[in-house]
């Protein structure tokens, strides 16, 4: 059975993954809402009073809230799919993040609503550097990062997107935990060379510590709340237990994930790396 007709609100929707999941839905001209605080309604994790007006019509949510690692999301994530499930929005798709105790219990207080649910558990998005987060240091020619010598199976976010659709769309994934990395390990010092090899320049990995890391970003006006989230993922989530590849993009969609390689050559090209191409993307 294919779900074809009502809205689906995609939470995170100006996002990294939101953006790509709002882009495919619109492709198949299927009803999106883009849930944001600038959407039309409005949408904010931190005001309640906005979930409604979102749910207005929506039959399913794809669900990326991007604090879930931090203490409290789990509270705030299973009242939301309580109220979409009274709302009549019964097919959620979760974003999690994985290896990470706090977006587990996102995912039980999730479950615990009864929505017809697809769980996607992801590792480090390929695109943190590129898109927001370390794009500015990479173009710059060097990143400094608290990541010592600890691969990640980095995952493409148009792998997540094309999971998420599907799950979306197609009855088979209900129910279904799909933990989604790309096909092989890299160490951040690994993946700034694979960048700057793509780029056609030098870019420098630079290995700092937690303490400087998080001094630097708050400094530069990341917000506290942000800056929790990566000392937590640098500190604690990066010490091996993510250090193996899986097979969700595979069970999902029946074809092997994109390659960091790939995505760098690709990033590479719009421009985004290089000081003076300009910053087409």
């Amino acid at each position: 059975m294919q779900i074809d007709d009502n809205i689906t609100l995609v939470l995170g929707g100006t996002g990294k993954t939101g953006r790509r999941v709002v882009e495919r839905l619109a492709a198949r001209a299927m009803p999106v809402r883009v849930g944001s605080r600038s959407g039309a309604p409005r949408f904010d994790w931190d005001d309640r009073a906005t979930w409604a007006p979102a749910l207005d019509g929506v039959s399913s949510v794809y669900v990326s809230h991007y604090l879930d690692a931090l203490p409290g999301a789990a509270d705030t994530a299973g009242a939301f799919a309580e109220l979409a499930m009274q709302r009549g929005a019964r097919r959620l798709v979760l974003l999690s993040g994985r290896g990470e105790e706090e977006a587990e219990r996102v995912e039980q207080a999730v479950r615990a609503s009864g929505a017809e649910l697809t769980i996607l558990r992801s590792t480090w998005f390929a695109q943190n550097f590129s898109e927001n987060y370390w794009a500015d240091e990479i173009l710059g020619g060097a990143l400094a990062l608290p990541a010592g010598e600890m691969p990640e199976p980095f995952v493409d976010a148009d792998d997540i997107a094309d999971v998420a659709v599907a799950a979306l769309t197609d009855d088979r994934h209900v129910g279904e935990l799909y933990e989604l990395t790309g096909p092989r390990l890299l160490t951040f010092a690994d993946a700034v060379a694979e960048i700057g090899r793509a780029a056609g320049r030098e870019i420098r990995y630079l290995p700092v510590s937690i303490e400087d890391y998080a001094a630097a970003a708050t400094r530069q006006g990341v917000p506290r709340d942000f800056v929790a989230l990566l000392t937590y993922l640098f500190s604690e989530v990066l010490d091996g237990r993510n250090a193996h590849v899986a097979d969700g993009v595979q069970r999902a969609l029946g074809r092997e994930p994109r390659d960091f390689g790939d995505y760098a050559r690709d990033a590479a090209a719009t421009g985004i790396w290089s000081p003076t191409a300009g910053r087409a993307a």
